[in-house]
């Protein structure tokens, strides 16, 4: 329906700008795409491996949005792909690391996709072992403080990783210590194969009372509410007032991986019943309803994101394999260094 130009809406009261939430719901298809892009490139051959997001965009888009893109710190989890497009990562930087290319800004193709990682950006590369860009968060959000740096770390994980003993060291020292970190658990209700009833015995964000600072459990299919939760998070942050806990509830609508049989462990009911609560269709009819959405714009966008995936796609695949010898590189430091 149309609207005037003057009206406010929901968004505009949270202080994103009829643009940004444009880019917003850009950034979210865009990841999305993206993500198909790569189960079909896995299935076709043309690549390994792929940890999939689908259903995870929503949340992880809103959250960057509410942060400050150009100086806080980001430790983002494998499935993140939203969130490292939000923060500036492109669509060739990410396909460059699915190829395993030497020119993968990442790891120069060293580690698996979905170790993301960039100085550009302040994007801190994470490792294999679940849980452990905690603690590092926590570490970075120390600095700042030590140095009176008015910025955050943000780091994410799912709620499987919540069990480690990582996290809870992490939380215990950010809650010690009253540091500038927001934890956002992406509870998409599965860790791999075990089902969130035999992995918790409470609420995620519960966990954070134990440590001295505040826990929120939000809907992670509502943009709009994730990104005032993680805002509201930053500017306690920022104020002095310590760390925030954020469990954001969601559904991994695809499998764990593409070396994962998910029907192995749930049904095909139970995907598509929460493939109906999917936030991005349902981010797309706020703005339909705000009047700044309609198919037209929705026919462009989608070409628009069709071309640059299949540009991205081609450079990947074209772009050559680190040289053999290479491998030693950064390895042992140079003499005199």
């Amino acid at each position: 329906m149309s609207q005037s130009t003057e009206q406010t809406f929901r968004h505009n009261e949270l202080g994103l700008t009829n643009e940004q939430a444009l880019e917003m719901y850009a950034m979210m298809v865009l990841a999305r795409k993206f993500d198909e892009r790569n189960l079909l490139l896995q299935r076709a051959g043309k690549i390994n491996f792929h940890v999939s997001g689908i259903g995870q965009e929503v949340a992880q888009v809103a959250a960057a949005f509410a942060l400050d893109r150009e100086n806080d710190y980001f430790l983002p989890y494998y499935r993140d792909y939203g969130f490292v497009l939000a923060v500036g990562m492109t669509v060739k930087e990410l396909m460059l690391s699915v190829f395993a290319k030497a020119e993968d800004p990442n790891s120069g193709g060293r580690q698996m996709p979905g170790h993301f990682g960039s100085k550009r950006l302040r994007i801190v590369t994470g490792s294999s072992p679940v849980t452990t860009q905690v603690p590092h968060a926590v570490g970075i959000a120390l600095a700042a403080k030590m140095k009176n740096k008015p910025i955050v770390s943000f780091v994410t994980f799912g709620e499987g990783s919540s069990n480690q003993g990582d996290f809870h060291e992490g939380c215990n020292f950010a809650g010690v210590h009253k540091l500038p970190v927001i934890l956002m658990c992406e509870n998409n209700q599965y860790a791999i194969s075990v089902p969130v009833s035999k992995q918790l015995g409470g609420r995620v964000a519960d966990r954070a009372l134990g440590y001295g600072f505040p826990g929120y459990q939000v809907d992670g299919n509502d943009a709009l509410e994730v990104f005032r939760v993680v805002k509201e998070a930053r500017e306690r942050a920022i104020a002095g007032e310590g760390p925030t806990l954020i469990e954001a509830m969601m559904y991994r609508l695809s499998p764990h991986s593409t070396s994962d049989n998910d029907l192995a462990y749930r049904t095909k009911e139970e995907v598509d019943e929460n493939r109906a609560k999917d936030g991005i269709p349902k981010y797309k009819s706020y703005l339909e309803e705000c009047g700044l959405w309609n198919e037209e714009l929705e026919a462009e966008l989608q070409a628009r994101t069709r071309k640059l995936i299949d540009e991205a796609t081609e450079y990947g695949d074209n772009a050559p394999f680190p040289a053999p010898e290479s491998v030693l590189l950064h390895v042992y430091a140079e003499e005199g260094r």
